[in-house]
């Protein structure tokens, strides 16, 4: 059976089984985040590791999670269906174009293994979000990890070039995590117009809600071949809370539905749906997070430290030394931040927090620098 055949019967029976023997771990950012520290946190510590969002759900989605809880007896699945209607509604595309998941990680994991495998190819960005890249390693896939370009962009041309006529999936995180930059929209609609028959552009916008860059949902409406990603764990406030939506034509839907059960936490969808309904809220927060993002530009040019242009709630700042080093010294002073990239050992990613918590990194960053 190759990767772009329906499952059969028996295929499937055999992928539960795999899955059942050696279950694919399905990375989220706060997984990666974690993996990429030893020891306890300490309970006063400044999170900046895992590009949360510090002001947590809003005030709409807190209550109508709490009417989800005073009902938790029931299994309340219609909540499920209501989130994905109420996402279609206000995205303007049809209900059948949309699904709801826990977050934004499992749909991704889902595409990678069911359009990818041997001689399918997973082509990411480097750096890029590398959870996508793990689920390809599981199906044997072969990952091209391509170089952003000088402009911090998903290079359209040198992944199809990577990836010749064998691609699965082509990944683009827009704005890309960890770098906080766009990728231009004829960039792509370049790739998708482009790229191999059979093959799928999966487009991640978890962060496009703190840009005003347009999305690709007119490519969903259009019926191309993408799956276009959203999460409720940034801008909403919702990491711990698990929700999510994936928007793509329904035979695409069709073929990630088998690997999983679809059974959702009422309380995240409950929250998501408040969400979406609340007026104001996401340009309040991208507003706050502006804002604090653009101080925290300000004071790096004022100290000379290296760093991209972020539009996002994350920014990469270059040290003079291993990345590593840097987020253990930090560690040390309660100030968590973020990973560095194999390709950016030099690096560091650092979450936009509250002012209080910024105001807290830059005295243990220069602490630690200066030291």
């Amino acid at each position: 059976m190759g990767p772009h055949e329906p499952l059969s019967r028996r295929a499937f029976a055999r992928a539960a089984a795999l899955a059942g023997a050696l279950p694919v771990p399905v990375l989220t950012e706060r997984a990666l985040a974690q993996m990429s520290h030893a020891g306890e946190t300490p309970p006063d510590a400044v999170m900046l590791n895992a590009n949360e969002n510090p002001l947590g759900p809003c005030a709409e989605a807190l209550e109508a999670m709490s009417r989800a809880l005073r009902a938790g007896g029931r299994y309340q699945f219609g909540e499920t269906l209501r989130l994905a209607q109420t996402a279609a509604r206000l995205g303007d595309v049809p209900a059948s174009h949309v699904q709801s998941f826990a977050g934004s990680s499992d749909p991704l994991h889902r595409v990678v293994l069911a359009f990818c495998g041997p001689g399918r190819a997973f082509v990411t960005a480097d750096p890029g979000y590398e959870a996508g890249e793990r689920a390809a390693a599981f199906v044997q896939a072969p990952v091209h990890r391509i170089p952003l370009t000088q402009e911090y962009a998903h290079d359209a041309e040198a992944m199809l070039r990577a990836a010749g006529r064998e691609a699965g999936v082509f990944y683009i995180c827009n704005p890309n995590n960890p770098t906080g930059t766009l990728t231009p929209r004829e960039a792509i609609e370049h790739l998708v117009r482009s790229k191999p028959a059979g093959s799928v552009v999966l487009i991640d916008e978890a962060y496009i809600h703190f840009c005003e860059a347009p999305t690709c949902m007119d490519m969903v409406r259009d019926g191309r071949d993408v799956f276009v990603l959203r999460t409720f764990s940034k801008i909403y406030g919702m990491a711990g809370l698990r929700a999510g939506l994936a928007f793509a034509r329904p035979d695409l839907l069709d073929r990630i539905r088998p690997y999983g059960t679809g059974f959702l936490p009422v309380t995240g969808m409950a929250g998501a749906i408040a969400s979406l309904e609340a007026k104001g809220v996401v340009a309040e927060r991208r507003g706050y997070v502006r804002r604090i993002r653009e101080d925290l530009m300000a004071w790096l040019r004022q100290k000379r430290i290296g760093f991209v242009p972020s539009v996002s709630n994350k920014i990469m700042i270059q040290t003079a030394r291993p990345g590593r080093e840097i987020t253990a010294a930090m560690r040390e002073r309660k100030v968590i931040i973020g990973r560095s990239w194999p390709s950016w050992p030099n690096h560091v990613r650092v979450t936009i927090g509250t002012p209080e918590e910024m105001e807290k990194f830059k005295a243990a960053f220069l602490d630690v620098i200066s030291s």
